[in-house]
């Protein structure tokens, strides 16, 4: 209807511009409205208001022509001018409730754009380092990720989603020392754990799989391995050297086998975050190894394109790149003195390597820690020949549990963290998918263990399933009294549902596809959820002053064809949001 509204403003410019009432060189922004105010009509326009200046006119002057020069159209019972210029457009109800035939006409394709008639796009979202478990935070940027590249893909972008998988570094080579250390004192060794090793348990699940798999293969002598090796830091020293000396030490003493060991903590953890994504409904077409980039000669590639280009030098025996020349606040390190590259020098690498791969846009979902690192990224991008608009990085807060007004602290399990598998095995898949989503991702959330699992419309997730299974509780009655639904009649019907409430969540259901739209185009999953609440607070209101089984067969069936329609809006964008629809609750 609003596109109607705008093509209708856009016949009247035209025919004022054509008589010679407005100048013909203006240059229109027509923009269409839904009012807050019922009073105000269903639709408002402010192009009288932006014309005025550049048309010569005053603005209800302006807004006075342009409606006498609204062609004729059955959906605009009339058109009012309010306050300084604004036009109210009153439509009519058969035009208003003809979505209800939409929506049962198009079914699980009502709002979606046409598949991939919007850019090509790549959503790289979680890419937590593979050292443990994903934790709560992890969850957010999970829910977060999967749901904005789904509603992409709804709107008619082309996705693809990735995991970059940090297979490379000192995280990973601390990993592995420590289930090595694990894995010695199962073969009854004593040490003394490094105090910046990885402490969970699931480090000594993977050492008892490198006995159960390789023996005594990786065993030696515990003296041999702390020989010489710098204090930690309970016995005065430094964590970082202690736990780096045992790091090479480890290499030493393993040679080849040491890649054995590192293999095993990233192919055990990897795999449980596999698996633990995949069960939170999340998958990725691509899962992208850090390591092949040194491999296939991206990240040497990318430095010599900078070297080229003259963003690079060299101070104290280390390779600068000279990021402040666009704007980030220093120049960063691409490659130390002893020869390795950095973190950043790969990050520069795996950029290339996307805009290489033909990505017209690409998106980054980085949490919050992040934030620093987006004006480096963005420098480098630039140096490379690329715009640096095409990548945006959207980053996402901590989610902080309660169980009512308690903080939870930690859990006994990893003994540092939730883990998203503790909190999806406590509240469930859908709850922890809504709840995720239900704020502005760069917002600080408190997510409330206890609210997430109560049967009340305190519950939002509770409250829209609630409403999606009513109606389908309300056909299997129909069902069992011997009735049945008729579509065609319910739609040819519709004019019987005149009550205020009807009329309100048949509007609540023409804003889906712009709801949609603008949830995706702008990243913001919320949206949708706060809709989805929206409608269903509607629908409920409306349930419950109105009879659906009823012996007028006409009212009966407009009122069930409302609820239908009611109820595939609902699982359309339950879907969008990783949610089940379910039929019982």
């Amino acid at each position: 209807m609003k596109e109607q509204i705008a093509q209708l403003i856009d016949a009247a410019l035209s025919t004022l511009t054509a008589n010679g009432t407005l100048p013909a060189d203006i240059t229109p922004n027509i923009q269409v409205e839904n009012t807050r105010d019922k009073a105000h009509g269903d639709f408002a326009s402010n192009i009288a208001l932006t014309l005025a200046k550049p048309a010569r006119r005053n603005p209800r002057e302006l807004a006075q022509l342009l409606c006498d020069a609204l062609p004729a159209n059955a959906s605009v019972e009339k058109t009012e001018i309010a306050g300084p210029g604004f036009i109210n457009f009153f439509v009519s109800q058969a035009s208003t409730f003809s979505v209800v035939g939409d929506i049962l006409e198009q079914g699980d394709t009502f709002g979606r754009g046409a598949a991939n008639s919007g850019p090509r796009m790549q959503v790289e979202f979680v890419s937590a380092n593979p050292t443990g478990p994903l934790h709560v935070g992890h969850g957010r940027g999970a829910a977060y990720g999967a749901t904005v590249a789904d509603l992409l893909e709804a709107a008619g972008v082309e996705v693809e989603r990735e995991y970059y998988v940090n297979d490379a570094g000192r995280q990973m080579n601390i990993l592995a020392a420590s289930v090595w250390l694990r894995y010695l004192e199962q073969h009854e060794q004593e040490l003394a754990f490094p105090s910046n090793g990885y402490q969970g348990y699931y480090i000594r699940d993977i050492a008892h799989d490198l006995i159960k798999d390789h023996g005594d293969r990786f065993n030696r002598p515990v003296a041999e391995v702390f020989a010489d090796i710098p204090a930690d830091e309970p016995a005065g020293g430094d964590k970082e050297i202690h736990i780096d000396a045992l790091i090479e030490r480890a290499q030493q003493l393993l040679g080849d086998d040491y890649e054995l060991v590192f293999d095993a903590g990233l192919n055990s953890i990897l795999s449980d975050i596999r698996e633990d994504l995949g069960e939170f409904g999340v998958n990725y077409q691509e899962w992208f190894s850090e390591r092949s980039l040194t491999s296939s000669g991206d990240v040497s590639r990318a430095l010599e394109q900078l070297e080229a280009k003259g963003y690079l030098y060299e101070q104290e025996g280390n390779i600068w790149f000279r990021s402040t020349d666009f704007g980030d606040d220093k120049d960063r390190v691409v490659k130390r003195a002893n020869g390795q590259t950095t973190y950043f020098a790969s990050d520069i690498a795996y950029h290339m390597n996307k805009f290489e791969r033909g990505f017209d846009k690409v998106v980054n979902i980085w949490g919050a820690d992040h934030h620093g690192y987006i004006a480096r990224v963005k420098a480098a991008i630039q140096a490379m020949g690329y715009d640096p608009e095409k990548l945006e990085v959207r980053l996402v807060q901590f989610a902080i549990l309660y169980r009512g007004s308690e903080r939870v602290q930690m859990s006994t399990r990893s003994g540092s963290f939730v883990t998203l598998r503790e909190l999806r095995n406590e509240v469930g898949n859908d709850a922890c998918r809504f709840f995720y989503v239900t704020r502005k991702a760069d917002q600080h959330m408190d997510f409330d263990l206890e609210l997430a699992k109560t049967e009340s419309k305190d519950n939002p997730v509770y409250y829209i399933q609630y409403a999606h299974a009513r109606v389908c509780s309300v056909l299997r009655k129909l069902d069992s009294e011997g009735m049945a639904w008729d579509q065609a009649a319910g739609l040819a019907s519709l004019e019987r549902l005149e009550s205020e409430t009807e009329a309100d969540l048949v509007k609540q259901l023409a804003k889906y596809p712009e709801t949609l739209q603008h949830a995706a185009l702008n990243f913001e999953p919320h949206v949708l959820a706060n809709y989805l609440r929206d409608l269903a607070g509607d629908f409920h209101t409306w349930y419950n002053g109105h009879k659906l089984i009823i012996d007028d067969a006409e009212l009966r069936n407009a009122r069930l064809t409302l609820s239908v329609a009611v109820r595939q809006v609902l699982a359309n964008g339950l879907k969008l949001l990783g949610v089940s629809a379910p039929e019982q609750m």
